[in-house]
């Protein structure tokens, strides 16, 4: 319903880079340039200039840029009016997030679409949520759910829309033999001395770490890299360290590990959100797989119940 060459310089200005633009619209680079050549040519005016190296936007370019970002958001929502006005769905419908929803949000609300549509294809994918916005942004998903961070684009962002979902809070791992392990509740503080275990540089979870012991006070030293929640866990099991889970995260019970609840201000979480393109927050689709979604995270918080002691072990 657009030009796919707007859609191409969005993700140029998206990404930065041709190169990377390309790799996420799945062109090739020549491809891309193409398309802005051939969309400058239309248009009669620059559009990227070289810098260095690399390129960078003109002024005209800033200009098509918001029209573009308003049309795509006005084609959203005539979608979303169409779809509503649909008796049965039909072609795909794509969900993606990271680990955590991925495994325990988007699979049960994926299979209620699919048993509600049965003409609907529907796929799931686990992605990093800077790569869940990409996804969104070339079209190659519909609803995203993410953790918000610092890379998280702002509210303001006119290509995209967001919604909090829930606050999903830190639990500290330690060893069952730890000092700590006898305790009800702990601050992050009290384990600033320790050895840490963080996901890799870069990822969302070193990121939620280090922000988190920072607002505590202090800059963790990290002994171990593992990404993934079992991995984490078997080195806390084997004394190399402690770590920090999200509630919704599960652990195999037969590690010897302590799971502790953490108090203070401010209480260390995770903010996860739901993002569409800006325009589709109210299709059908979407609104269906949220009900779902939100229907589903108050019975995987096992952790959060009414006794103000909680629990010690995970």
């Amino acid at each position: 319903m657009i030009d796919p060459k707007l859609r191409v310089l969005q993700m140029v200005a998206h990404h930065g880079t041709i190169t990377a633009a390309a790799a996420a619209l799945h062109y090739t680079p020549s491809a891309v340039s193409h398309q802005l050549r051939q969309l400058s040519a239309e248009l009669g005016v620059e559009l990227v200039a070289q810098a260095g190296r690399g390129i960078k936007l003109t002024p005209a370019a800033t200009t098509l840029l918001r029209h573009a970002d308003a049309l795509a958001a006005q084609v959203e929502r005539a979608r979303a009016e169409l779809a509503a006005a649909t008796e049965e769905p039909s072609g795909s419908f794509t969900l993606c997030g990271f680990s955590t929803a991925a495994t325990h949000l988007l699979p049960p609300a994926a299979a209620r679409l699919r048993e509600r549509h049965p003409q609907l294809t529907v796929r799931v994918i686990e992605a990093e949520p800077a790569r869940c916005f990409d996804l969104l942004l070339a079209g190659d998903a519909d609803l995203a759910l993410l953790v918000a961070t610092a890379a998280t684009p702002p509210t303001s962002d006119t290509r995209f829309e967001q919604q909090p979902l829930l606050d999903d809070p830190l639990d500290l791992v330690v060893p069952s033999s730890h000092p700590l392990a006898a305790r009800q509740r702990v601050t992050l503080a009290d384990a600033a001395d320790e050895p840490w275990i963080v996901g890799r540089p870069g990822s969302t979870y070193h990121h939620l770490v280090r922000t988190a012991c920072a607002a505590a006070g202090f800059t963790p030293n990290i002994a171990h890299y593992a990404d993934e929640w079992d991995t984490g866990t078997a080195l806390v099991a084997h004394n190399f360290g402690i770590m920090l889970v999200p509630r919704l995260a599960r652990l195999h019970a037969h590690w010897p590990v302590a799971r502790i609840r953490l108090h203070g201000e401010p209480a260390p979480a995770r903010r996860i959100l739901a993002a569409t393109r800006r325009g589709a927050r109210d299709h059908p689709l979407v609104t269906a797989a949220l009900h779902t979604i939100t229907a589903l995270t108050p019975a995987l918080r096992p952790l959060q119940d009414p006794d103000p002691q909680g629990e010690t072990g995970g």
